[in-house]
């Protein structure tokens, strides 16, 4: 299988039911696109003890922990979703015991709920959602906490499932639309060998129907609307047309101005066009928000910067200035989180490769290894300590 594509879907399903209309009119979700995890942990935890019988609370919770753990880990940009990057062999999360446990009690909540009205009516739309939801989020953790492939591809096709059987019974209910259109997406980008698989068996997808699902859950959807437009974005970037994620961060940017990484996202978008200077004009903006004590910008690193501006200039062949950038990552490596580490020693060997200065670059893919073991960038720098690395 192309790893890429199974990461993909897992992209997907994690994105459900976040919302509930509009999320700016919702403090936990406003915190939550804002990447204020701990205030939206908060705001659901209150929730759930005025309202213990809702699943979708309980499912709140368990996404909120999930994302944050991804958050820390660097795992919630596009380029862990895009061909430039399979990283199934990616280092897992390692959230607390403690993180795990409320993940695991919030889900099982959620589920044995949702089970007990469904018991009483099998045609529960709101149940079935929340049941759907329960399971693409477990499918989640299996995949990015334990790496239990099977699981989560077991539990991500139950997901689609109840959310096919809600559109069955309410074709109105278009924010369950949302695993569908991936799941079209994502089988119809496999090989036909894959698609014989038994969780796919009947089932080949479409990719540009996936997509056109989407956009009408972007356009009609009011749980998944923005979860929607997010996905939208990252399979523009993989479809290379990044010129039609461009409008839609900028809407997500101004909805969300705390959230700094669609801004970062927003730079890989120009950069993918070919328009370095507005890339570039991007980062400055972010520069800026930073020094100025803007709100939510005070977590992001002046190293997270150095690398985006690094990575940028790398592509660009711009080599001694993606240089000095990348060393600055380097030398406080434990500045920014394990996903930005590991590619800043990599692109910095890179780097020293093109501009044939081997034993530099070969101490470079050394530090790759040592700081991530099993990841891809791994992969690829025990490639290039072999044969030097090439455009």
């Amino acid at each position: 299988m192309r790893k890429e594509i199974l990461i993909a879907l897992f992209a997907a399903v994690r994105l459900l039911g976040q919302g509930n209309g509009d999320p700016l009119a919702v403090p936990g979700f406003d915190h939550f696109y804002n990447l204020e995890y701990n205030e939206a942990l908060a705001y659901f935890h209150a929730e759930a003890s005025r309202n213990p019988d809702s699943p979708d609370v309980h499912n709140h919770i368990a996404q909120t922990i999930l994302y944050r753990e991804m958050f820390r880990s660097g795992a919630l940009e596009s380029e862990l979703v895009t061909g430039s990057n399979p990283f199934l062999r990616r280092e897992g999360l390692n959230p607390s015991k403690t993180d795990q446990q409320e993940f695991q009690d919030a889900i099982n909540r959620a589920l044995a709920i949702a089970q007990a009205r469904l018991s009483k009516n099998a045609d529960d739309t709101g149940a079935l959602y929340a049941q759907g939801v329960s399971y693409g989020l477990r499918g989640n953790y299996y995949f990015l906490v334990q790496k239990a492939y099977r699981d989560a591809l077991r539990d991500a096709t139950t997901a689609r499932k109840a959310h096919l059987r809600v559109t069955e019974i309410d074709p109105t209910f278009t924010d369950a639309r949302l695993v569908q259109g991936i799941y079209d997406y994502v089988l119809g980008s496999l090989s036909p060998a894959w698609r014989i698989l038994g969780f796919f068996a009947g089932y080949q997808g479409d990719r540009e129907r996936g997509i056109q699902t989407v956009r009408q859950v972007a356009s009609e959807g009011r749980l998944n609307r923005v979860d929607a437009e997010i996905l939208l974005c990252a399979a523009y970037r993989r479809e290379r047309r990044p010129k039609l994620a461009v409008p839609l961060l900028t809407g997500l940017i101004g909805r969300f101005p705390r959230n700094y990484l669609l801004r970062l996202e927003l730079v890989r978008m120009y950069g993918d066009l070919g328009e370095k200077d507005k890339a570039l004009a991007v980062i400055r903006d972010v520069e800026q928000l930073k020094s100025k004590g803007t709100p939510g910008f005070a977590q992001l690193t002046e190293e997270k910067l150095h690398y985006t501006r690094g990575n940028l200039l790398f592509w660009y062949n711009d080599l001694d200035a993606a240089i000095s950038e990348l060393k600055a990552v380097t030398r406080n490596i434990r500045a920014v989180d394990l996903n930005t580490g590991v590619y800043a020693w990599l692109r910095l060997g890179q780097c020293y490769d093109l501009q044939k200065q081997r034993e530099e670059a070969k101490r470079a893919y050394l530090q790759t290894v040592v700081v991530a073991p099993t990841s891809d960038a791994a992969n690829d720098a025990q490639k290039y300590l072999l044969s030097r690395y090439k455009r």
